[in-house]
């Protein structure tokens, strides 16, 4: 089949054309239409259930979607799945490698598989490995969960992949390694390899080039996380209280107040016009109480609440 390009001659790295997916009549994807240039590093972000990990296992070939088109580096995920697997690399949320085979064999076992070696993909996978190479003779199933990702990474890339599929790499793993992790993504995206990454955590958000917000199968917004941020049509205050559960509660039950949530140590509160706002600070002006920039978590809460009202 011939490959469908875009004006620079390259493939668009992912195309998604009004996806629908249901499991036993429960809707999991709702009409996605979703477009991913060659370069991009791109993040889904959504709580569970929100239909990131459907979303991948239909655009690396696992699961067909009940209607709708899509295609991974110019190839269709159903028609020219044979070709996509040798253009993509999926790390899936659960550890899939083989854990009675040591971390050198299961490199080895992805190389032999994808025709290539170790040594020829060596440069994307360097930094990992050398963090590996004290344990190359341990057995994959006896790793620790940042190693098993780690080494999860490695064997995704040893064939060089044109796009590269992460689906919620640091669930589970601790802050320096997530920090880490993200610098690689990083590197690798200056490699030239299209990256997909999912996450739950808001707070990756900021580290991706544009962002997806999804929400029970559907797409909320796509913009740079700069964009998103800029496009927050309210103001929007940090509260610092004590008991702030009992302060929430009765936020969110004031007439004046759009929205309350707990955010770290602190709330956030939108309220529903700058008058409300004025006479909030003037009846408690012991509190600490100051208008801040929107997080991307902000946003998320924002359109969400948009969509089920």
């Amino acid at each position: 089949m011939e490959k469908r390009c875009d004006i620079t001659g390259a493939p668009p790295a992912v195309v998604c054309r009004s996806i629908h997916k249901s499991y036993k009549g429960v809707k999991a994807l709702t009409n996605l239409s979703l477009e991913i240039s060659k370069g991009e590093l791109f993040g889904l972000i959504g709580p569970d259930g929100s239909g990131k990990t459907t979303l991948f296992r239909i655009l690396t070939s696992l699961i067909p979607a009940d209607s709708g088109t899509a295609e991974v580096a110019g190839w269709d995920v159903v028609r020219d799945y044979r070709q996509l697997r040798t253009q993509m690399g999926y790390m899936p949320g659960r550890f899939s490698l083989y854990p009675d085979l040591t971390v050198a064999e299961n490199l080895q076992f992805f190389a032999t598989v994808f025709n290539t070696t170790v040594a020829e993909n060596y440069h994307l996978i360097r930094e990992v490995f050398q963090q590996l190479e004290p344990f190359k003779n341990r057995r994959a199933g006896k790793l620790s969960g940042g190693m098993k990702q780690k080494l999860a990474l490695s064997c995704a890339l040893i064939h060089k992949p044109a796009v590269l599929f992460l689906d919620e790499p640091t669930t589970g793993v601790d802050p320096v390694s997530r920090k880490e992790f993200w610098e690689m993504l990083r590197r690798l995206k200056n490699e030239g390899i299209s990256i997909l990454v999912s996450t739950p955590y808001m707070d990756e958000a900021n580290r991706c080039d544009r962002i997806a917000l999804m929400q029970h199968g559907e797409i909320l917004s796509v913009e740079t996380p700069a964009q998103m941020r800029a496009q927050f049509p309210k103001k929007i205050y940090r509260l610092e209280v004590d008991r702030r559960f009992g302060w929430l509660e009765m936020l969110r039950k004031a007439p004046e107040v759009e929205s309350a949530f707990l955010f770290g140590e602190a709330l956030h509160v939108v309220f529903r016009s700058d008058a409300d706002a004025l006479a909030f600070r003037t009846n408690a002006p012991a509190l600490a109480f100051t208008e801040i920039r929107p997080e991307i978590e902000d946003c998320f809460i924002y359109l969400m609440n948009k969509t089920e009202k």
